[in-house]
């Protein structure tokens, strides 16, 4: 213990490197907070069911699955920082697209912009990532990824003050009551003007994305790529999967992003049911965001004290507990309980993430990240099978109850279970490899 406090986190020489990928870090997290209100929006707008909206989680945490691996293999042929400037061009090409889609008004427009710009994020995820836990010393990897990672939320908070106020409060189709009622002229006009609203915060976060990219381009930073004698992808990955850390590590990823991306998209449901708008309910995430904040903060310093894989298992199933609460509670209750997930939610990513790549060789570890990138595909997966459980009984989202409870409620059973998977990955975790030497 004593030698971890004599570990620098991150090394003075590498401490604006490190600033410089960190910034990243709130890039993805502005795009994921500004998107899952975006649910709830062509819902509304499009006149849509649960399930179908859900499209937009498909769109967007599908990109994670289908590039991660091709931006492995780039970032392992090039340079880091190649990584990261193809990344920001994909990522602002995918926001621009909002314009025409826009102008055409089809939702399969919107969810191929949101496609692309998630190319981008799987280039800089697999880039930053990786590279975070590289920059100083392996005994404090986990932490340093988890520091790195708590920059994260100050884009979401940024992106959901961005949806809230310029989105969201400003649809006309959200304030009217029986908006689906009204004279088809009247709709077409009020839905081209919402899809307007919805396409602002893209195209100006495209052109700042833009403006990044160019001074990311015109700064030095190190360069790191192989030297050519590298193994094949099938011998690598051959490899990762015969370490059970690794395979488990993937595995829960995919849970824990399916119940990270149900728990933050279906707010918006969970608060409609309880009789509350839109509006109100981005309040109830913003709250949820700064316990996500706090959480991060907090976890990073535990991990100074507790192993990662016994902090894992206390905050999965606290998480848990609150996703159940979210299930049996009615009321304001049960939303409370919602938005106590995030702050358990927090330290779950860089940590699952820390823990399985923990020991891996160089090329082992680029691939290896692309395979944890690449189980960001729950969260496209699992929402989408939860719109389905809100839509058992219809479009609207108290349709049926089923053993006392609401299909709305019912639904949260599946973050439940995640959480409860991802506790005893951590468990395993503690027991079986001596994680708390080098977390």
């Amino acid at each position: 213990m004593n030698t971890l406090k004599k570990t620098p986190v991150v090394p003075k020489k590498l401490l604006l490197p490190f600033i410089l990928v960190t910034s990243l870090f709130a890039l993805w997290g502005f795009a994921n907070a500004v998107t899952d209100p975006m649910v709830q929006a062509f819902k509304k707008v499009l006149e849509l069911s649960n399930s179908q909206a859900a499209w937009v989680q498909m769109a967007f945490y599908g990109g994670y699955f289908c590039m991660a691996l091709p931006a492995a293999l780039f970032v392992r042929k090039f340079s880091y920082k190649s990584g990261v400037l193809v990344g920001l061009t994909l990522y602002a090409g995918g926001a621009l697209l909002f314009y025409p889609a826009a102008t055409t008004g089809q939702f399969w427009f919107f969810c191929l912009g949101l496609y692309i710009l998630t190319f981008g994020l799987a280039f800089l995820e697999t880039t930053a990532n990786p590279y975070i836990l590289a920059m100083g010393d392996q005994k404090t990897a986990t932490q340093r990824l988890n520091l790195a990672q708590a920059f994260n939320p100050v884009g979401l908070i940024g992106g959901l003050m961005i949806a809230k106020f310029f989105v969201i409060d400003l649809l006309q189709s959200h304030n009217i009551e029986n908006f689906s009622a009204l004279p088809e002229a009247q709709k077409l006009l009020i839905k081209s003007a919402d899809l307007m609203v919805i396409r602002n915060p893209y195209v100006i976060l495209g052109l700042v994305v833009l403006a990044i990219l160019v001074l990311i381009a015109v700064n030095k930073m190190p360069q790191a790529k192989g030297d050519g004698a590298i193994p094949s992808v099938k011998d690598t990955f051959a490899e990762l999967f015969k370490k059970k850390r690794y395979t488990l590590g993937v595995i829960s990823l995919v849970l824990y992003m399916g119940a990270q991306i149900g728990c933050w998209t279906y707010i918006y449901q969970y608060a409609e049911s309880k009789g509350i708008s839109s509006s109100t309910a981005a309040n109830y995430q913003l709250v949820a965001f700064i316990l996500f904040t706090v959480g991060r903060a907090i976890g990073t310093y535990l991990l100074k004290f507790i192993s990662s894989g016994k902090l894992l298992f206390y905050f999965s199933s606290l998480g848990g507990l609150f996703a159940l609460g979210t299930v049996i509670l009615e009321g304001d209750a049960g939303l409370y309980s919602l938005v106590m997930v995030s702050l358990f939610l927090s330290i779950m990513f860089p940590t699952i993430y820390g823990i399985a790549l923990e020991g891996l060789k160089e090329d082992q570890s680029k691939i290896g990240a692309a395979g944890l990138v690449m189980a960001i595909v729950g969260g496209a997966l699992l929402p989408k099978l939860q719109g389905m459980i809100i839509d058992l009984g219809g479009v609207e989202v108290n349709d049926i109850t089923v053993m006392g409870l609401s299909e709305m409620n019912l639904s949260f059973l599946l973050p439940v279970i995640c959480f409860v998977s991802v506790a005893i990955y951590g468990m395993w975790i503690h027991k079986k490899h001596n994680i708390a030497e080098i977390a």
